[in-house]
């Protein structure tokens, strides 16, 4: 069972800990994806469509995303039982947002795209969230750095980690990726250095290879020659992210160095 947040004051309030960070950063991704929508003019009821689709897509993806466990379907958990009981997925809740997205932009008629509203939010809302993963979950693989976690013997029992040993922060790891990715998007990419809608493939592409790499020290199962099940999908889909990626990028180059853009470079 994971501790509430009153364990973590030590006053009796009986509300789930990592459900209330995810609660806030999903609170604050909207509050960043409000504030840019409205500088960007980008307001309507077709917008709050396009959010709410997200919202529920990635919802109902996030809870979904670890059914497939096994490749004999007999073994895998009822779909009601994932619902209730099952492990929550990152990469599935972002897929799930993608989709989510699509379906509304089609549903509503919004053809404009909304990748660079979204791409500083997302980054905003999971480094809050990671903070409820890092005080409920399993925090990685044994380490011999000065800065792993040790955890005392009963969190240990109740997380199945070997307690008194030094375990990689591997949240801490992702919460720095997605606060400094925040700042990037947020300090430079957000101003038109990208074409339009792009921001969110560079995040994405980014996340998905540093997400490949912390994965060897999260301690998630190894189900297929040293990898894990994170892994195994980001390896699927990685190269048609980079793919898009150098599209990305060779658009941008071109767009640089297109005659009608030098001027207005030479004039800043």
């Amino acid at each position: 069972m994971y501790p509430t947040v009153g364990d973590l004051l030590g006053i009796d309030l009986p509300i789930p800990t990592h459900a209330v960070f995810v609660a806030l950063g999903v609170a604050v991704a909207g509050l960043v994806f409000t504030f840019e929508a409205r500088r960007r003019g980008r307001t309507g009821d077709k917008v709050i469509a396009v959010v709410t689709g997200a919202l529920i897509g990635g919802g109902l993806v996030m809870r979904l995303g670890t059914w497939l466990q096994h490749v004999d379907l007999r073994q895998n958990a009822t779909l009601a039982e994932q619902w209730v009981y099952g492990n929550k997925s990152i990469l599935g809740g972002l897929f799930g947002a993608w989709l989510g997205v699509h379906l509304a932009k089609r549903i509503v008629g919004y053809r404009i795209r909304t990748g660079d509203l979204f791409a500083p939010a997302v980054a905003a809302g999971m480094a809050v969230g990671r903070i409820g993963c890092l005080l409920t979950e399993p925090p990685g693989t044994p380490t011999h750095t000065a800065y792993g976690i040790v955890l005392d013997p009963v969190t240990a029992a109740r997380l199945q980690v070997p307690a008194g040993v030094a375990l990689h922060p591997s949240f801490v790891y992702e919460i720095v990726f997605h606060a400094l990715a925040f700042v990037v998007l947020w300090r430079w990419l957000r101003h038109d250095r990208l074409p339009a809608g792009e921001t969110l493939t560079v995040y994405v592409g980014a996340y998905a290879v540093f997400r490949l790499l912390v994965e060897f020290v999260r301690g998630n199962e190894v189900v297929w020659h040293g990898l894990t099940r994170p892994q195994l999908v980001l390896l699927a889909t990685l190269p048609v992210l980079l793919l898009r990626l150098t599209v990305v990028l060779r658009r941008r180059e071109s767009a640089m160095t297109s005659p009608a853009r030098i001027p207005q470079l030479e004039a800043r």
